[in-house]
């Protein structure tokens, strides 16, 4: 038997509500409606709302009907991941009450004030229906409690595929563009905190015509902020050491590795201030001023990760080097401050051997003197 549900937060938002029931946003029979008796109110710190007793208010919301028991399941799984339970409830709509039911929390939240879809819309609306499609993607496969750990990472993912619509020039390059691709198709793969997808393409060739269809595998990651901390008035840098997975895992015999600050831009952050929030994070020292480098691809031919590269000014302290980093996120990272000169010497020798410091203190080399100018 048809259900009919009242939906009060983000599910509001039609293409979200239509990402997760696999269908149509015209395919969806939608009304206004309220729930006499409750308010919704933002979750602290989060971009949710849940439901709160009061018998003074009344929570806006939209009633949809004819839902099957596939858009139940579908529904159970999205909101199931975040801890919700449906109960049965009396709404009103075009004045007259009719019964639904409606998504409560199970737990209890600190809250922050009262829940405006159009204020979440706009900041988070697009963000949340892409990665409700990678949570949906998981249907049938997964279980809720098992993909809610990942939920930020699909939000971080999809923020990566919006930035990633502001391209660089065309000038060289050919002026061909996605649309021109007829056939991009993604299939299954590894999803995780990383996700390995197979996929079968077929484009335009330079010479006239289209290629093969084939198979290929794309590794699905993150956008990343990167920032190099420069004293222009001593000429010199900090650069972080680490352990990196990577060279273990390839048999480096000498797998901490020197590098810039990093971090993964989280969801609808800017990429600067992820850079500045990492040097505080990495580093615990404070950036004074912030020049934008080369933001680039750091393997295209099968990564999306993608660098925002900064350098970041400031005074650095005597001391040659620091110890930081998360330990809620088993960060180890030791600090070395060093001068520019000893910087570009361990290029040379080898001992720097990530690519996005090699590149960064490249172009400290080309605007360094500007740079001690100003300082």
């Amino acid at each position: 038997m048809p259900s009919s549900l009242f939906f009060y937060g983000t599910l509001c938002h039609l293409p979200l509500l239509a990402q997760v029931l696999g269908r149509s946003i015209e395919d969806l029979d939608a009304k206004p409606a309220i729930l006499p008796g409750y308010a919704s109110y933002l979750v602290k710190d989060a971009d949710f709302p849940v439901l709160v007793a009061d018998s003074t208010a009344f929570a806006d919301g939209i009633w949809v009907r004819d839902l099957s028991a596939q858009d139940i399941a579908r529904l159970d799984f999205y909101e199931g991941g975040f801890g919700y339970r449906l109960e049965t409830v009396v709404i009103t709509v075009d004045e007259r009450a009719e019964t639904a039911q409606v998504y409560f929390a199970d737990q209890t939240y600190d809250l922050e004030c009262s829940w405006r879809l159009d204020d979440w819309a706009a900041k988070w609306g697009e963000i949340t229906v892409i990665a409700a499609g990678e949570v949906m993607d998981h249907f049938g496969k997964t279980d809720p409690e098992t993909i809610r750990p990942w939920r930020p990472f699909f939000a971080d993912r999809a923020w990566a595929s919006i930035l990633a619509r502001d391209t660089g020039p065309q000038t060289l390059r050919t002026r061909m563009g996605k649309g021109d691709i007829p056939l991009f198709r993604r299939r299954g793969g590894y999803d995780g905190f990383f996700r390995l997808q197979e996929i079968e393409i077929q484009y335009p060739r330079f010479s006239g015509g289209m290629s093969d269809v084939l198979q290929r595998a794309a590794f699905v990651a993150y956008d990343a902020a990167l920032i190099l901390p420069y004293d222009p008035k001593t000429d010199r840098v900090l650069l972080i050491e680490q352990l990196r997975y990577g060279p273990l895992a390839r048999g480096d015999d000498a797998p901490w590795v020197l590098e810039p600050v990093a971090g993964l831009v989280d969801a609808g952050e800017a990429p600067v201030d992820t850079a500045m929030r990492e040097a505080l994070e990495e580093t615990g020292l404070s950036i004074s001023r912030v020049e934008v480098m080369p933001k680039a691809y750091a393997s295209p031919g099968y990564s999306t990760e993608f660098f925002h590269c900064f350098v970041g000014l400031l005074d650095l302290p005597e001391k040659p080097s620091l110890l930081g980093g998360l330990l809620s996120e088993n960060e180890d990272i030791k600090s070395h401050i060093v001068s520019f000169d000893h910087a570009m010497s361990l290029i040379e020798t080898g001992e720097i051997n990530a690519v996005p410091l090699i590149m960064m203190l490249y172009w400290l080399d080309r605007e360094r003197d500007r740079l001690r100018r100003s300082a």
